[in-house]
C-alpha cells in the first residue's frame, strides 16, 4: 500500500485509540472506589504505567510499520509463528465476554438518550432485551466488515465527542463556584486529604485503575494503514496519553467538587456518569440538555468499542497469522468493502471516477457475482459487454483474467501469493510484475506469414 493510500492520520489514531481505552465512566467509577484519594492513584498509575505502555505500543507499531496483526506481527517478529499465534487466539478469546456486554452498555446509553433515566432496560421484557442486543450485535458486526474506512469514521466522531463531553464537565464544574454559585461539596483538597494508605485495602483497588487504561494495544493492527506510520503511530499514542491523563485527573477533582469525597452516593458506580450530567445540567439551568447530549456521545462510544472489539481482535488473530494454524478460508475479506476502499484512495489520489475498471481473478469473479451490489452482465451497456465487461460494482467496471498471479511461491518464501484484482483508470498505469513479459524479436522478413511481411 503506498503513502497516497493510506488515510489515518496520528489525530484519527488517538480518537479511535481513545474510545478503546477510555470512558467518562473510569472517572466515576474510581472515584466511587477511592474518594479523593484517587487523585494521586492516577498519578501513579498513568506516571508508572500507562505512559510506558503508550509509549512501548508506540514503539512497536513504528517498528512493525508494515504489519497487519498488531500485537500477533509484532510477537511473530521476534519470539516466532508458534508464539504469535496463541497471542492472537487468547487476544480474541478474551474480548468474547467483552462482545457481549457492549451491546447492553449501548442500548443503555440510548435509553438515557430518549428517557433520560435508568428504566429503558428495566422495563423491558428479557426475551425482547436479549434479542434486541443480538441485532445490535448482528448489525455492527456488519458494519465492521466494511473495512477501515468505516471503522474510521466511527471511531473519530465517538473519540471526540467522549472527550469533548469530558473537557466539558471539568470545564463547567470548576467554573460552577465563580459563574453559578456552586459550593464544592468536598471541602479539603489539601494534599493530605488526597494521599491514600498504602494498605492492602487500597491495592485490591488499583486493579480498577489498570483495567481503566488497558486496551491501547487495540488499535495496533490499523498502523498499516497510517501515512507515515514510522512518525504519526508514536504521535498518536502520545497524545492518548496525554487525552487520558487530562481526563482522569481533572476529571476526577471535578468529581470531588459535585460529590463529598467523604460521603460517596452508595448507587454512584450504577449510573454515576449520567447523574454527574444531570447535575450539571441543573447547575446551569439547562435541564436535561447536558445529559442528553452525553447519553448520545457515550452511544456512540459503546458502538465504537463494539466495532473495534469484533474488528481488531480478528486482525490480531487472522491478518498475519501462519497459515499452518489458521485456514485459508479465514483470512478471506469482504470484496466489496475493499473495492470501495481502493475507490476512495484512487479518488484521493485523483484518478477520475469515470471509467474505471477491475481485473478480476476467477475465484474473485465467483465472490463478486453473489454479492448483492454487483451490476450484472445484463445490467450494463453493450458496448461495455463487447469489450468483455461481466458487470460493474462500486464504480469499476469489471473484466475476468486468468493471467493474474495465483498461489505464487516466489514472491515470499513458503508463503503462496494471489492477486484477486487490480484497479485502474485508461490515464493512470501502473506496473504489475506478474504481466511482465521477456522481450522476444521476430523477423518478419520473407516469412509470408505476417501482415507487411515481404
Amino acid at each position: 500500500m503506498s503513502e497516497q493510500e493510506k488515510n489515518l492520520r496520528w489525530y484519527n489514531l488517538a480518537m479511535m485509540a481513545f474510545v478503546s481505552v477510555w470512558g467518562f465512566g473510569n472517572v466515576v467509577n474510581n472515584f466511587a472506589n477511592q474518594g479523593l484519594t484517587v487523585v494521586v492513584s492516577w498519578v501513579l498509575i498513568i506516571g508508572l504505567y500507562f505512559v510506558p505502555y503508550a509509549l512501548m505500543v508506540g514503539e512497536l507499531g513504528s517498528v512493525f510499520k508494515d504489519s497487519k496483526g498488531g500485537v500477533s506481527s509484532w510477537i511473530r517478529g521476534t519470539f516466532g509463528t508458534t508464539l504469535a499465534y496463541f497471542a492472537g487466539w487468547t487476544y480474541w478469546v478474551v474480548h468474547i465476554p467483552y462482545l457481549a456486554q457492549k451491546p447492553q452498555a449501548a442500548l443503555i446509553a440510548l435509553g438515557w438518550t430518549v428517557k433520560q433515566d435508568g428504566n429503558f432496560i428495566k422495563g423491558m421484557d428479557p426475551l425482547v432485551a436479549q434479542l434486541l442486543t443480538l441485532a445490535v450485535f448482528l448489525f455492527f458486526l456488519w458494519v465492521a466488515s466494511r473495512g477501515v474506512t468505516s471503522l474510521k469514521m466511527i471511531g473519530t466522531i465517538a473519540g471526540t465527542s467522549v472527550f469533548v463531553m469530558s473537557l466539558l464537565y471539568v470545564v463547567l464544574m470548576l467554573a460552577a463556584p465563580s459563574i453559578r454559585g456552586i459550593e464544592s461539596a468536598t471541602v479539603d483538597f489539601s494534599i493530605k486529604n488526597m494521599m491514600p494508605n498504602f494498605n492492602f485495602s487500597y491495592f485490591t483497588t488499583l486493579s480498577m485503575l489498570v483495567f481503566a487504561v488497558g486496551g491501547a494495544e487495540k488499535i495496533s493492527p490499523y498502523v498499516n494503514d497510517m501515512k507515515n506510520p514510522s512518525k504519526n503511530f508514536p504521535k498518536g499514542m502520545i497524545t492518548l496519553a496525554i487525552m487520558v491523563a487530562v481526563s482522569a485527573l481533572l476529571g476526577s477533582i471535578a468529581m470531588a467538587m459535585m460529590f463529598d469525597a467523604n460521603n460517596i452516593p452508595s448507587d454512584l458506580k450504577m449510573n454515576g456518569q449520567y447523574y454527574a450530567f444531570q447535575m450539571l445540567g441543573e447547575y446551569y439551568g439547562v435541564g436535561k440538555l447536558f445529559i442528553i447530549i452525553y447519553a448520545l456521545a457515550n452511544f456512540l462510544a459503546q458502538i465504537s468499542a463494539l466495532v473495534f472489539s469484533i474488528d481488531a481482535p480478528l486482525k490480531v488473530l487472522l491478518a498475519d497469522g501462519d497459515r499452518r494454524f489458521i485456514p485459508t478460508a479465514l483470512t478471506k475479506t469482504n470484496i466489496y468493502g475493499t473495492i470501495l476502499e481502493v475507490g476512495a484512495k484512487m479518488t484521493r489520489a485523483g484518478v477520475p471516477v469515470k471509467g474505471r475498471w477491475l481485473i478480476v481473478a476467477p475465484e474473485s469473479k465467483s465472490l463478486l457475482l453473489r454479492d448483492p451490489e454487483f451490476i450484472k452482465q445484463g445490467d450494463i451497456s453493450q458496448q461495455l459487454v463487447a469489450e468483455g465487461a461481466f458487470g460493474q460494482i462500486g464504480g469499476f467496471t469489471c473484466f475476468e483474467s486468468a493471467n493474474t498471479m495465483f498461489e505464487d511461491t516466489s514472491i515470499v518464501d513458503s508463503k503462496k501469493t494471489t492477486t484477486e484484482f487490480i484497479a485502474g483508470h485508461p490515464l493512470f498505469a501502473s506496473r504489475v510484475m506478474e504481466f511482465s513479459v521477456p522481450v522476444h524479436l521476430q523477423d518478419l522478413s520473407g516469412s509470408g506469414k505476417f501482415i507487411g511481411a515481404s
